[in-house]
């Protein structure tokens, strides 16, 4: 039986006592969604999952985006499976996105259409001395915006900021190692930049996000460059303080599903080439939880 238990921290919990390789019914999968709402990351632990499993699981929240810069770095027929790993193969070739969501962002914020939830399951996590690396690290938007100044509220109500895909792929562009090259003429076509409100009604919870991250986020519309500039440097110190923050340390047979709304997240370089991490990533989009809290 599902059972869900709060880490204690700022974000977090986990699920135990369910088989993902089998299909959960209904009442646990909205069990599930009202927990990612309240706690924004879940991990289901000891989980063994063929990527078809992983891929069904994912798609009971929301329609699967198939990334415009996966290229080569999906599962064989499963094109909506992102592949996350510094692993090479024999001919030195990458086998996947070695340095995907390393700095702090909120996935698909730069589209339309926005994302609801990260769905990732781990393959290999490497360890150094025992311990975990290469951890994923949260912050939390419902108590980020709760926390703002009454005038900085003020300032913001009803406004919308531009946010820009090219703006975090060539922030890993430039890192030490990447693999990355430019956008394309065609990626970029694909993703134009686009404006969401600062603050959003988070579909489950009904409550106030602070929807404005460093990772894509470039300009509040309405307001000079130098005002825009400003704010934006405050809100991106504010939102990531300590006490916003939780990191999950990986172990192998996780099952990690965040939502996007009302998190930001950061993958944490602290691995080497030759300490291997490969995990699986799903993303889902939001269509489905916004029609059903309409």
């Amino acid at each position: 039986m599902l059972a869900i238990e709060p880490t204690g921290a700022v974000l977090g919990a986990v699920a135990t006592g369910v088989d993902l390789s089998k299909p959960l019914d209904d009442a646990s999968y909205n069990r599930v969604k009202q927990a990612l709402g309240l706690h924004g990351v879940l991990c289901f632990p000891d989980q063994a999952l063929e990527p078809p499993e992983q891929v069904a699981f994912a798609r009971h929240f929301g329609t699967l985006e198939i990334n415009v810069a996966a290229g080569p770095f999906t599962e064989p027929d499963q094109p909506e499976l992102m592949i996350l790993s510094n692993k090479r193969e024999s001919d030195g070739k990458p086998m996947g996105l070695g340095d995907a969501g390393q700095g702090w962002h909120t996935d698909m914020s730069y589209s339309a259409e926005i994302a609801f939830a990260n769905v990732l399951y781990a393959l290999e996590v490497p360890h150094r001395e025992g311990q975990p690396l290469g951890g994923t690290m949260f912050a939390n938007m419902h108590a980020a915006y709760e926390d703002l100044p009454g005038d900085v509220k003020q300032t913001l109500e009803g406004r919308t900021a531009v946010h820009d895909f090219e703006k975090f792929w060539e922030m890993m562009r430039q890192r030490p190692g990447s693999t990355r090259g430019p956008l394309t003429p065609e990626q970029r076509a694909k993703k134009p930049p686009v404006s969401h409100p600062v603050f959003m009604e988070h579909p489950i919870t009904k409550r106030r996000v602070l929807y404005c991250n460093p990772g894509y986020a470039v300009r509040i519309n309405g307001i000079p460059q130098s005002d825009s500039d400003d704010l934006l440097a405050f809100l991106f110190e504010h939102q990531l303080q300590e006490k916003y923050r939780y990191t999950h340390r990986w172990r192998v047979g996780d099952l990690l599903i965040w939502e996007n709304i009302g998190t930001l997240h950061n993958a944490i370089a602290d691995y080497g080439p030759e300490e291997h991490r490969y995990i699986r990533r799903c993303q889902v989009m939001a269509d489905r939880v916004f029609a059903e809290a309409a």
